[in-house]
């Protein structure tokens, strides 16, 4: 079943989505990716070592922010006032991976899908920033929305991932 895309009007011009008539209610999105490097960038990461300082704490803010202004940086995003963000990194050491996860929330008219895939790539970047003098070849991937909550279509899940 195919979906209109709601961001372009009957004319094919682009336009932000009137919201107005749609309920404030509890919206949770949930958005997750992940950074591949080689060994010794890993291990700079997850002994704390890097040259500039904590990673992963920066990164954490980094995100926070980059689900503040997300719609500073996507056109026809809705600016929310976005109640809660909380943001999870996970070190794979078998695969010199870290997982990123974050959730937003907000009580509105519309969805945080997108804030929280903003603070998922802000995050990443963030890493890849912090030790890009290390490692140049470090891959981002695997970004997409989990889970969200709220508003008449209710509780949506991603299929699982197949890899």
């Amino acid at each position: 079943m195919s979906h209109p895309l709601t961001h372009f009007d009957t004319q094919g011009q682009a336009h932000m989505v009137d919201v107005s008539a749609k309920a404030e209610t509890h919206r949770v999105a949930v958005a997750a990716g992940e950074i591949r490097m080689q060994p010794a960038t890993f291990a700079l990461i997850a002994g704390g070592t890097a040259k500039k300082g904590d990673v992963l704490g920066l990164a954490r803010i980094a995100a926070i922010q980059g689900a503040k202004r997300c719609s500073d940086l996507v056109p026809l995003c809705h600016p929310l006032a976005i109640t809660r963000v909380a943001v999870e990194f996970e070190l794979d050491e078998s695969s010199h991976r870290v997982h990123c996860r974050a959730q937003v929330e907000t009580l509105g008219r519309t969805g945080v899908e997108m804030e929280a895939l903003c603070a998922v790539q802000v995050g990443l970047l963030t890493i890849y920033d912090m030790c890009k003098a290390a490692d140049r070849g470090m891959v981002i991937s695997n970004v997409r929305v989990l889970e969200k909550q709220g508003g008449k279509s209710g509780v949506w899940h991603a299929e699982p991932d197949p890899a």
